[in-house]
Parts: C-alpha cells; sequence; structure tokens
C-alpha cells in the first residue's frame, strides 16, 4: 500500500489530472454526462490508453454513487438496460482495436471525438421519431465500440437523447446509469483480459476523491430549468480539452 501510493504521488502531471478531473466530475455531476469527453484528452497527454481507459473506468464507478440513488428513481430502466446490452457486445471488440493502435492514434481519435460532440449537438441535430428498441441496440452497439476503442462511451447515447424530446432530468438519470453499468463491463472485461494494471487501478482510486468532488458540485448546481446555460458550458468544457488533449502541441 505505502509502494503503491508512493507511486502515484509521483506520477508525472498529477496535479494536471487532479484538476481535470474535478472538472469532468462537475461536468457529469450536472449534466449527467462529458466527464470522459472532459478527462480522456487530459489522461491521454500523460498516459498509455489502457491505464486513461483504466483509470477513468475505477474513478467512474465511485464518482457518481452520491447522484444514482435520485437517477435510479427518474430513470427509464428498460431503455438503460436495452443500450447497456447492445453497449456490453461492443466493447470487447473495440478494446481489441485500442490495444492493436498506436498511443498518438488513440490521443487523435478521443480529441476528435470530443470535438464533434458538441458541434454535432449545437448543429440542431433532431430525432423526428420516437427512440425505438432497435435504435436503443444500435445505439448501444456504437456506444461500446467507441468506448472499447477510444475511452468514450458516451456520445452517441448523449446524441440520441439530446435529439430526442425526452425531458432533461430523464436523459440526466439515463446516461448516469448507462454509464455506470459501461464502467463496470470495462472492468470485468480488462480484468479477464488480464490488462488491469496494479499502478493504474491505484491512480484511479486516487483520482476517485477529486472526482467524487467534483460530482457533489456539479450535482448541487444543478437546476432543470438552468439546461441551456449547463449545455453551453458543457460545450465549451469539451471544445477547450479536446483540442489540448491534440498531440500536435507536445
Amino acid at each position: 500500500m505505502p509502494d503503491a501510493l508512493s507511486a502515484v504521488l509521483a506520477f508525472d502531471g498529477l496535479a494536471w489530472l487532479c484538476a481535470g478531473v474535478f472538472l469532468a466530475g462537475a461536468v457529469r455531476g450536472f449534466s449527467g454526462f462529458g466527464a470522459a469527453l472532459v478527462y480522456m484528452p487530459i489522461a491521454g497527454q500523460f498516459m498509455p490508453p489502457v491505464w486513461a481507459l483504466i483509470t477513468l473506468v475505477v474513478m467512474e464507478v465511485f464518482g457518481p454513487i452520491p447522484n444514482l440513488p435520485s437517477a435510479w428513481r427518474v430513470a427509464d430502466l428498460g431503455q438503460v438496460s436495452r443500450i447497456a446490452l447492445g453497449g456490453a457486445v461492443a466493447l470487447p471488440i473495440g478494446l481489441a482495436v485500442l490495444l492493436a493502435v498506436e498511443p498518438e492514434v488513440f490521443r487523435y481519435a478521443v480529441s476528435a471525438i470530443a470535438l464533434a460532440v458538441p458541434f454535432l449537438l449545437v448543429s440542431g441535430l433532431r430525432l423526428t421519431g420516437p427512440i425505438t428498441r432497435p435504435l436503443q441496440y444500435g445505439t448501444g452497439v456504437m456506444s461500446g465500440f467507441i468506448g472499447g476503442v477510444a475511452g468514450l462511451p458516451g456520445p452517441p447515447v448523449i446524441l440520441l437523447y439530446m435529439a430526442s424530446t425526452t425531458p432533461a432530468a430523464v436523459i440526466r438519470a439515463n446516461i448516469m446509469l448507462y454509464l455506470v453499468a459501461v464502467d463496470l463491463a470495462l472492468i470485468a472485461i480488462l480484468t479477464l483480459q488480464g490488462e488491469m494494471v496494479l499502478t493504474a487501478v491505484w491512480l484511479g482510486l486516487f483520482l476517485a476523491i477529486p472526482n467524487l468532488l467534483g460530482n457533489l458540485a456539479g450535482a448541487a448546481m444543478f437546476r432543470p430549468e438552468r439546461q441551456r446555460l449547463y449545455r453551453i458550458f458543457g460545450y465549451g468544457v469539451m471544445i477547450a480539452v479536446g483540442l489540448s488533449g491534440l498531440p500536435i502541441w507536445d
């Protein structure tokens, strides 16, 4: 334990990671999503892709815990379970791709997704019909693949709900529960594949503290009537960290 803690405290860029994690947690706390979109471009600058994914899923299991009871009461659990099932099917495929690519490719992919999501949402993308079951499963499959290959399982689900007429509180709850389910599935798959590096796990546990504090701060700020303000702030954060994560700045 002391050796593991020493390794974490000596990790290069720890202060930047803690600041980024708090901000990611705050974005997740008031919007229900966006933590990975904020964290992964930052993490990609300081650690290998698999480490970035491990730290993300470990800390994200603990960060949203205070907000889960209320999310459970509000969410459409049927939709969440169908999307999560589709994601679980595609996660291993995405992980296989992640383990085969160079770290620089990973960073470009993460930054590109982080930049694309807010622009797609701002563009006025809208879903004209209902969120059917095939659409839920298909979105889950796409989300699982992207989650495995880039550590960002949220964007397809975020786009689906943001383009729909689903109430803001239900969107927040559905996405929050779905992301927790994906994190648990990723932990199980990475463990079975022998990829759960112990130092990365300890780093994720350490980062869970600022992540939890950020989630609490974001949840305290959440007001359904201020949805537009929160979205604008979240989009701005995603664009900023997406640009900062590009390898061209190295």
